[in-house]
């Protein structure tokens, strides 16, 4: 089987009032791989998902997963990939163990086969004792382990989580990626859409930012850190900050005292400190304000 699990070669997608949503796209996801797919709003990533998924068409270009053209071979396609979308939509009204009953025999599973899968996917998820329940008996923390669930019925071996972990509790979030990591050790590949950089930075091997329909960055998770060229860190000082010119226009005051404070990555701390001590200030405490993902998002979205 061919290394990549998904392959994304010069796509396009025009939409029929004109509006440009893709330009050019070149990506490749290995198999085995848990790959951040990240972008601001608009940016582009629900029409690559919409196409991956086969429900968006085409202008030009291809996309195969696991070697096949999705528009040649959709059924295999469908096979293949799970899907976890951002928004819920579950019918209400029905026990959550017939809903995965019934999403597993869409997809060709005995009664006795989506049984099985559902307790193991229930029980790692933490709402096998909510089997009997309808969706809208359960928690939104709940309702977004069974769509996880609900997606795995079928044994995909690429897996795509469109912001799994949006509203739910840290405590939540947390056994959330451990889930994920299990699963990807097991041989599932993941595809990561999030707003939390951090979720990204912590489980991503690779990544890939969308920005107005294009990849502005695609590399490795491990070489961000090398990569960004601005960090920003809050500064609080023992004596009034008032004077911006103290780094020109790389400063922002937040209070008398606190100050947020933007240089090249090659500007140490211990220079920073020494800055504001010849300005006669003493500083008291210096944080990082964002990690080093979120200074190159912020970097790369900003700039066009």
């Amino acid at each position: 089987m061919t290394k990549y699990a998904l392959e994304i070669n010069q796509l396009n997608k025009t939409y029929k009032n004109g509006v440009t949503a893709l330009k050019n796209i070149n990506l490749n996801v290995e198999d085995g791989d848990i790959f951040a797919f990240l972008g601001p709003n608009g940016a582009g990533k629900s029409t690559v998902i919409g196409i991956i998924t086969t429900l968006v068409n085409i202008t030009s270009g291809s996309v195969q997963v696991y070697g096949k053209d999705i528009a040649k071979y959709p059924e295999f396609t469908k096979h293949m990939i799970g899907v976890v979308p951002q928004e819920y939509n579950l019918d209400q009204f029905i026990p959550i163990i017939e809903t995965m009953i019934n999403i597993g025999g869409y997809f060709g599973l005995s009664k006795k086969q989506a049984l099985k899968k559902t307790q193991e996917l229930f029980e790692d998820l933490g709402i096998w004792h909510k089997r009997k329940s309808t969706p809208r008996e359960l928690s939104g923390g709940m309702k977004r382990r069974l769509m996880i669930a609900r997606a795995l019925i079928h044994n995909p071996k690429l897996l795509i989580l469109d912001e799994p972990t949006a509203g739910v509790d840290t405590e939540l979030r947390l056994t959330m990626w451990d889930f994920f990591k299990k699963i990807n050790h097991d041989g599932v590949t993941i595809i990561l859409t999030t707003h939390y950089l951090e979720e990204a930075e912590r489980l991503c091997k690779n990544l890939a930012i969308i920005h107005h329909g294009e990849v502005v960055k695609s590399s490795p998770m491990s070489d961000v850190i090398s990569s960004t060229r601005k960090h920003t860190y809050i500064i609080r000082a023992d004596s009034n900050i008032t004077d911006k010119n103290i780094f020109k226009d790389n400063i922002h005051i937040v209070d008398d005292k606190t100050c947020e404070l933007t240089v090249d990555n090659k500007i140490s701390i211990t220079e920073i400190i020494n800055h504001f001590n010849d300005n006669n200030i003493k500083v008291i405490d210096i944080l990082s304000k964002r990690n080093k993902l979120e200074e190159l998002f912020i970097e790369l979205t900003q700039t066009k």
